[in-house]
């Protein structure tokens, strides 16, 4: 698989993230960046989520695109859009529990935007773990199989984050 990239684009008052190639944890110091710039921004009217050119998405880059919609809805009353023409990525979507908080369209989209790549920062591993806590936070959210399928994975991360503490004190 292609390691991911993020490409960003503003067209027509919509913000585009496109996520690229194999969407991974290394990736989310990025996008976290951009969707906390772009749902800080007065001229925010609506977001589309671009996974046409992904070939694959781990749990906590969708536990940060589920975040795009919650706070989207929450902040702006507006339901966002997934693009996700792979029928494998439809399904893990579907699973999730997407269906509920974003519309889904299965065709790619047409766009003469111009797109820059939004590069991701390096992260200690401190905040690494909290980006995976809150990301599987959010997708257990969504439903009771996301809660029961992260559960064990958050706990053991959160009980990393005392042990941590406790070691720095």
């Amino acid at each position: 698989m292609t390691s991911g990239e993020v490409y960003v684009a503003f067209v027509d008052g919509v913000h585009i993230v496109r996520l690229v190639g194999d969407v991974r944890l290394n990736l989310c110091s990025a996008l976290e960046r951009y969707l906390d710039d772009i749902l800080a921004r007065p001229d925010f009217h609506q977001v589309v989520v671009d996974l046409s050119a992904a070939s694959g998405v781990d749990s906590t880059t969708l536990g940060q695109i589920a975040k795009i919609a919650i706070l989207a809805q929450e902040r702006f009353g507006i339901r966002p859009t997934v693009v996700t023409p792979n029928p494998d990525i439809t399904r893990l979507l579907l699973s999730m529990g997407f269906d509920q908080v974003f519309n889904l369209v299965r065709e790619p989209i047409d766009t003469d935007a111009e797109f820059e790549q939004w590069a991701a920062r390096e992260v200690s591993e401190a905040q690494a773990r909290e980006q995976v806590i809150d990301a599987h936070k959010v997708l257990m959210s969504l439903n009771k199989s996301n809660e029961h399928a992260f559960k064990e994975l958050v706990d053991s991360l959160e009980a990393d984050r005392r042990d941590a503490q406790s070691n720095n004190s």
